[in-house]
């Protein structure tokens, strides 16, 4: 079973989570802002996706905006990269799909396909 990290308003988690149901991928869901991700999670995902961890961040969001992290995160080790994604679920790009041995960050179709 998939684990799905999800915003549920979000109209992109909403399209991969359909695209999921219709491939018939079972899933289980977390709402990433009531049950955010701890940064030992973020981490152990961020190594098992082989991306770069500002992969991980929602630079079309508010959030990173108001923070203004485009000009701070290249000044940030890993670790308070890590400490920021923990501490607010809107800063994590979503959806993130866990499978066994690979994670998937946003949603591209080409990439869910792979995971049949």
């Amino acid at each position: 079973m998939l684990n799905f990290i999800e915003y549920p308003k979000c109209s992109t988690c909403k399209k991969a989570k359909k695209y999921l149901d219709q491939l018939g991928l079972e899933h289980q869901d977390r709402h990433i802002v009531e049950e955010k991700l701890n940064k030992e999670e973020l981490h152990a995902l961020y190594k098992k996706s082989n991306l770069p961890l500002k992969k991980f961040f929602n630079t079309s969001g508010l959030k990173y905006r108001e923070l203004n992290l485009k000009d701070k995160l290249p000044a940030m080790s890993e670790d308070e990269q890590l400490e920021l994604l923990a501490s607010d679920g809107m800063l994590v790009k979503r959806p993130i799909v866990e499978t066994e041995d690979r994670v998937l960050v946003g949603f591209k179709a080409s990439e869910y396909d792979t995971l049949k």
